[in-house]
């Protein structure tokens, strides 16, 4: 590790510093703005966060650095949303707090559907800083926090969207495509959101149109498509108006009624935000909806997008507050696109995922302004996914990134526009930063950090196609796509999420536990050796296949909710559950950043900042080296003169502090 630290200059050529040991001076912190954007990058190479402050790109961090402390730090693995958001809020790895994985499987429970969700509150073992911070009679505000539903907070705190919780009335995104089996069978479970829930994309046949009582003049005969989604009624007419000089359906009529037209739209055109009504569970919910056409054509294609308000009062406790911040701020765009990604098919996609993440980063910067001076919370913990998305789509990760294989099909002039959009991104998270520092006052702590950093992906290995040949996973067809699925009965190997190997000679069908025996061992050796074995030309995707036993020690994860074998990949590689016809074992993926199952301590694209300011700060600190995650909340608690509870494993950075 120190050799990877001097060869990427992280320490220079000057003594380490020795960090001061005796207690901050002055009074503590009252007051605490922890802003967290998901998937924010910054490393010494090649999102070099620090020179961009320096260079003036980003002036509000380059004045937080200026009064602070600051440097680099390492996520937990497996390096992911879930997992890491724990181990920043507990200051705990995985192994004491519980979130492994996102979707994690549990004995006792089938292996064919997740049986606890690590977005959820409610899977974290160990309390969060919020409730530390509230029971110090603090005044917390939550927003879009990962892991903060189902709400924990007291009747005086405020929770605000915490995704993908199991808690609250969420819409997400839907695109309307034209029908096409090919596509679907291509897409199979990637057009559903993490791959077992919500449609995320929509296969639709367009039909002659009925009903219309103000349908617009076309010259072939206007063809009618349903948008209808998560119960909110909405139809879309396509037409081809004369005498517009061009051929084929290019608009798209939207209606809720087919009487009153919502808007009137050409590719790359959204509609202005109308109220509905949608469905969650059997409640109607009040929401706000938008259309993007996305693509039109050649010939009746359509490829429709529909937005939801990510606000309702379902999604924030207390309820009224959706009311109130969608009167300050309008409806929510939380974060473009969705899990697995979907705008990354088409060339329009592109512009569709821009104009998403343009709305979220606007609504949330302006958020921090509009929170403060409504709540005046005394704690106010922030997230915004939009980092991550953008980082691992598609469009940036594979131009960006020398390490990528797709680095040298992109010219250098493109190269830069492609980096300067990514900068904007910063940017904006450097607005925020500056508005947070206005609002929170002198005796606030200002901390700026991440769950994780984001690497290039360069190619998928689908283990399950592995286990299928091997004769280890036996498959049925999906009687709609045809694609192959996993016969439970019959398996004794397979793949799942994001690392486990789930191994049992006896077959994996039914309630799941975990095996033993000299059966079982020999198998799992088996399986061990195979994957070992794999090859893609000259590279071996594994870095390690450990037991289940070894995971806490070797891997900081709790072996209760982990697979028989975990994986760590080489840097480029990602495991996938997928089964595919073909049964090949690797595939060129459309997306070039990904983040998980690899050893961050060895991966410096994996790493964020880490940057405090406040009261008891030493200002303009660079740290002397990267920190670990787990570090982050005793060095915050500390700074705000509050207990660190046991059981929190990390340790606060001492050398932050101003000493007496």
């Amino acid at each position: 590790m120190t050799a990877l630290l001097l060869a990427l200059g992280l320490f220079g050529c000057a003594e380490p510093v020795t960090p001061p040991v005796t207690p901050p001076v002055g009074p503590p912190a009252t007051r605490l703005h922890w802003f967290i954007p998901d998937g924010l990058r910054a490393d010494p190479q090649t999102f070099d966060l620090f020179r961009w402050a320096e260079e003036g790109k980003l002036p509000n961090l380059k004045a937080l650095i200026a009064r602070g402390a600051s440097g680099y730090s390492i996520p937990a693995f497996p390096s992911h949303t879930p997992a890491n958001f724990a181990t920043l809020l507990t200051g705990s790895t995985p192994r004491v707090h519980g979130v492994a994985d996102g979707p994690m499987r549990v004995e006792g429970r089938p292996l064919v559907m997740p049986s606890v969700g690590g977005f959820s509150s409610a899977a974290r073992k160990t309390p969060a800083i919020w409730s530390l911070l509230e029971r110090a009679g603090k005044h917390v505000f939550l927003l879009s926090v990962p892991g903060s539903t189902p709400p924990e907070l007291g009747p005086g705190g405020v929770t605000v969207r915490g995704r993908w919780g199991g808690w609250g009335a969420d819409f997400p995104p839907v695109l309307f495509e034209s029908q096409s089996a090919e596509r679907q069978a291509a897409m199979a479970r990637s057009a559903r959101l993490f791959l077992v829930g919500e449609d995320l994309t929509r296969f639709v046949a367009a039909s002659p149109s009925e009903g219309w009582a103000a349908a617009p003049a076309s010259m072939q005969p206007p063809l009618e498509i349903d948008l209808t989604s998560a119960g909110a009624p909405l139809h879309g007419l396509l037409v081809d108006p004369p005498d517009d000089g061009r051929e084929g359906y290019d608009r798209l009529v939207v209606s809720r009624d087919r009487v009153t037209v919502l808007a009137t739209l050409g590719a790359g055109e959204w509609s202005d935000w109308f109220t509905t009504s949608a469905r969650w569970k059997d409640m109607e919910v009040a929401t706000a909806a938008r259309v993007e056409v996305v693509r039109l054509g050649p010939g009746s294609f359509f490829r429709v997008r529909v937005l939801f308000d990510g606000l309702n009062r379902l999604s924030t406790e207390p309820p009224e507050v959706a009311a109130v911040l969608g009167e300050e701020l309008g409806p929510m765009v939380d974060f473009p696109d969705s899990y697995p990604a979907q705008l990354v098919y088409y060339p329009e996609d592109k512009a569709a995922f821009q104009a998403e993440a343009a709305q979220s980063l606007d609504w949330h910067v302006r958020a921090v302004d509009a929170v403060y001076r409504r709540y005046r919370p005394e704690v106010f913990i922030h997230c915004v996914y939009t980092p991550n998305q953008m980082l691992t789509s598609r469009w940036w990760m594979g131009a960006l990134d020398p390490q990528s294989v797709h680095y040298a099909e992109v010219g250098e002039l493109e190269r830069a526009t492609l980096r300067d959009e990514v900068i904007a991104m910063y940017q904006r998270i450097d607005e925020a930063i500056g508005l947070a520092v206005a609002a929170a006052g002198p005796d606030a702590l200002v901390v700026l950090s991440s769950d994780h950093g984001a690497i290039p992906l360069n190619h998928t290995v689908r283990l399950n196609n592995l286990f299928a040949e091997r004769g280890w996973l036996a498959t049925t067809p999906n009687p709609t796509t045809g694609v192959p699925e996993v016969d439970w009965e019959h398996s004794r190997v397979v793949f799942l999420n994001t690392y486990h190997v789930f191994i049992d000679p006896e077959g994996l069908g039914g309630d799941w536990h975990r095996a033993s025996g000299p059966a079982y061992d020999a198998l799992r050796a088996e399986v061990k050796a195979a994957l070992e074995g794999v090859r893609n030309g000259a590279e071996a995707p594994l870095g390690r296949a450990t037991p289940w036993e070894e995971a806490d020690t070797s891997l900081g994860l709790p072996a209760s909710r982990v697979g028989d074998l975990v994986l760590t990949s080489e840097l480029g590689y990602a495991w996938n559950e997928e089964l595919t016809a073909d049964g090949a074992l690797f595939s060129d993926p459309l997306i070039t950043g990904y983040k998980q199952a690899v050893d961050p301590d060895s991966t410096p694209g994996l790493w964020t900042p880490f940057i405090v300011a406040g009261p008891g700060i030493r200002a303009g600190h660079r740290i002397a080296a990267p920190i670990h995650a787990i570090d982050q909340l005793p060095t915050l608690l500390r700074a705000m003169g509050q207990p660190i509870p046991e059981g929190v494993e990390g340790h606060a950075v001492e050398e932050v502090f101003s000493a007496g």
